[in-house]
């Protein structure tokens, strides 16, 4: 009597509950919040806001334009004979933006260039909030002063719906990479994308800013 009362007890399925236990999907732990501001989103909010409601009179201070988004794109066109390099150039951007990049794939094959469908051919990285203002911060007060022969940026490189475009020959000029250990020189392109209605506007926020635009 006393074995099939053991028995009864055992539990069915002959997995122990330990292996089950090991199976299951582990719960997701909520992240941390931090308090940390960025330096140029406590003077946008402390200063620049309050100058550019002067200057454009709005009457709401959430009509004042701000920046939304920085996106970050490397094409790289070797890199359809030799898949290495796109990704130690995902690598690098990685670096510079502090934010994994992503590998950009072609849409369509072109026989005049070698091109397949779906093949690497360059990465990018979208960033926003805390990072996005950390990295105006050393693009302004770092990266553009080390361009060789930098005379400022276009003040006419805005697409007409308050979009700043810009492009960087050399990535090399940013504190994060190695110049001794950079294989390859890539050139990038930097898109700051604003709120703003109209071209006037986004100059405006952007030299707010401090964007060194050529007089």
């Amino acid at each position: 009597m006393a074995d099939t009362q053991t028995d009864a007890n055992k539990p069915q399925g002959g997995a122990p509950e330990s292996a089950k236990k090991a199976d299951a999907p582990k719960a997701k732990q909520p992240r941390e919040r931090s308090d940390y501001v960025a330096r140029l989103k406590t003077q946008f909010d402390q200063a620049i806001r309050g100058e550019l409601i002067k200057q454009f009179g709005y009457k709401n201070k959430m009509q004042v334009p701000v920046i939304t988004k920085v996106v970050l794109n490397m094409g790289i066109g070797e890199g359809v004979a030799d898949r290495k390099k796109v990704d130690n150039a995902a690598a690098d951007l990685s670096l510079i933006a502090g934010q994994k990049a992503v590998i950009t794939k072609s849409r369509k094959s072109i026989a005049t260039y070698k091109l397949r469908d779906g093949q690497a051919i360059g990465c990018k990285v979208t960033l926003r909030k805390a990072r996005m203002y950390d990295f105006i911060d050393r693009l302004i007060n770092i990266a553009l002063p080390r361009i060789r022969d930098f005379r400022g940026l276009n003040p006419k490189s805005f697409d007409g719906r308050g979009n700043f475009s810009l492009g960087i020959k050399e990535h090399i000029v940013f504190p994060e990479i190695d110049f001794d250990k950079a294989v390859d020189i890539w050139g990038l392109d930097i898109t700051v994308c604003t709120s703003a209605r109209s071209d006037n506007e986004a100059r405006a926020l952007l030299t707010a800013f401090n964007f060194p635009f050529r007089q």
